[in-house]
């Protein structure tokens, strides 16, 4: 009965399902029973995206359905994005009563209060709009997706930061030199092989963009520009051309200012690039970016720019997978460092490379200097096979993974092994003591002669010498000198583009010496247009007491 009025009520038998109401939309809302003609305009749709696991037996089949009793046979919709569930970052269904679900203001505004799984209260700082897309927008749709501050706080680390410092290093450097990126354009035939490399990267990246945005792939994309802002761009180009936009080179040649603009030109249209590319993602960092970048004649708004189209001629494939190989043997170049535990920052003697393939041969042979820069040595060469192999190698089992394959014969394998030779190591397939063995089942070890240290990957081997005499001593430490120097100057809170006036005091004899041979070095990293011997006071100085390599220094300094 009806609690208000009394009367008898009853159920209605037959009730429909309220999706159908939304599956019949192409129809109801679009003239279907009017004007049919403005129906097959419209019909079907381009375009439609719900969570898979909510919808599949809901909206999706009503619309199939719908369509298929109503239809002229065809689809309701050509293409579907249906995604998996958001949870929270540690993988749990988020609801208000467990405390772990966010609203959206406070994730895009205002922050707030999550719980753990255990009850805990986790307070977090807003995490913004932007970021909230591209954690959406990278990740595979088919999978659920954890979303909280930590899942932002990586995505705001390796693309936003990253992005965004390359901006902001650029404009401080272009403001200081007056960079116009209006000026005419030095051609890129004519542009150093490491800007060359970035911009036929950047145009690989324009078209599988433009693939991935086309057929609804927005996961690739994402994927592909994450590596190549943090890899390409900030680990990579940036931090090898810092030396040539810096401001500090203000007595250059006429060739050596057609070079700083060739290195300007190409990081902004990179971040010009970039902004269009990501706009569809981050609406609103791309457009603050394309404000500031913008020259007066292009669009308003990033959002007014045609999407890029892949200028083929600026793609260098041979380039490409040459600098993708030095960057593979220098970092087997730092793992040689890492193993004899030292740092990048002391100077070794030589580098020697005995290369797997054509490719690592031809970046040895390409790119001498970078090497040298990158890993710090002042000489590198290639192996010659005439005299023997670079490194010794040994092998032992991986008993997780064999010892259930050889059985009886596991100490027999065992000692068939410290007799293989490399060669025999290297066979395919690997049968030790009558058994066939996978690659996974032996460990390898790599040994380089005494004071040399070796490491190896796919064939190619390295080793670097690690004998450090009192000269690479010397400019090992003037080098965390200049490192202390430039904290020092951060610490004073300094800008970018400041000059100095610089005091270094020590009474370590080793300290000293180094300090005095390598005076000139470390006061152009610094910015250093003043040397004072006598120790400087004032307004405005800064003075710190530090240790290198376990020996003090005074570092004072004042902007001049």
């Amino acid at each position: 009965r009806n609690p208000r009025t009394g009367n008898l009520m009853s159920r209605i038998p037959d009730v429909g399902n309220p999706w159908l109401d939304a599956g019949i939309v192409a129809f109801s809302t679009m003239k279907y029973n009017e004007d049919r003609d403005y129906w097959k305009k419209w019909y079907p749709a381009d375009f439609i995206t719900e969570s898979f696991p909510g919808q599949f037996r809901n909206w999706f089949y009503a619309l199939l359905a719908m369509s298929t009793m109503m239809g002229d046979g065809q689809p309701p919709f050509k293409t579907l994005l249906g995604h998996g569930n958001v949870r929270d970052q540690f993988g749990y269904e988020m609801h208000k009563s467990a405390g772990n679900s966010i609203e959206f203001t406070a994730a895009a505004d205002k922050g707030g209060e999550i719980k753990d799984p255990k009850g805990n209260a986790l307070p977090f700082n807003a995490i913004g709009a932007d970021v909230m897309r591209w954690l959406y927008c990278r990740h595979n749709p088919a999978a659920h997706l954890n979303f909280g501050p930590e899942p932002a706080n990586e995505v705001r680390s390796k693309v936003f930061f990253k992005l965004w410092n390359t901006y902001a290093m650029f404009c401080n450097y272009a403001i200081g030199d007056g960079f116009d990126p209006a000026a005419p354009q030095v051609p890129v035939a004519e542009r150093q092989d490491v800007d060359r490399w970035l911009l036929s990267n950047l145009e690989l990246l324009v078209k599988d963009a433009r693939k991935a945005y086309e057929s609804y792939d927005v996961m690739s994309f994402a994927v592909k520009c994450e590596d190549f802002i943090e890899g390409d761009l900030s680990n990579w180009y940036v931090r090898r051309n810092k030396d040539r936009l810096h401001s500090r080179n203000v007595d250059l040649t006429d060739e050596g200012r057609k070079d700083k603009r060739a290195a300007y030109q190409t990081l902004y249209t990179t971040l010009t690039t970039l902004c269009k590319l990501m706009a569809p993602c981050i609406p609103f960092v791309t457009e603050v970016m394309w404000k500031n970048l913008r020259l007066p004649n292009d669009p308003e708004s990033v959002h007014l720019c045609d999407f890029p189209t892949a200028d083929e001629a600026l793609v260098d494939h041979a380039l490409s997978e040459d600098m993708a190989a030095v960057q593979r043997v220098i970092s087997l170049g730092l793992s040689a460092r890492q193993a004899a535990k030292l740092n990048v920052r002391q100077p070794l003697a030589e580098l020697v490379v005995s290369p797997g393939s054509d490719a690592d041969r031809h970046a040895v042979e390409r790119f001498p200097d970078l090497i040298l820069d990158e890993l710090n040595v002042k000489a590198v060469r290639l192996h010659d096979p005439a005299s023997g192999p670079l490194l010794s190698v040994s092998a032992k089992l991986n008993k997780k993974t064999a010892a259930g394959k050889l059985g009886p014969k596991l100490k027999e394998a065992e000692a068939a092994l410290t007799k293989m030779a490399a060669k025999e190591l290297d066979a395919a397939p690997l049968v030790v003591a009558g058994v066939e063995l996978a690659s996974a089942d032996v460990v390898r070890e790599f040994t380089a002669a005494k004071g040399w240290a070796g490491v190896a990957d796919k064939g190619t081997q390295v080793a670097i010498n690690t004998t450090v005499s009192p000269e690479l001593k010397a400019e090992g430490l003037a080098r965390d000198i200049t490192r202390q120097v430039q904290n020092a100057r951060k610490d004073a809170k300094l800008d970018l583009l400041d000059k100095i006036a610089l005091h270094l005091a020590t009474d370590a004899p080793e300290l000293a010496r180094a300090v005095a041979t390598h005076r000139a070095a470390i006061a152009t990293a610094v910015q250093a247009t003043q040397w004072s011997d006598a120790p400087i006071t004032g307004d405005g100085t800064h003075s710190t007491n530090v240790k290198i390599d376990g020996q003090p220094l005074v570092i004072a300094l004042r902007k001049v």
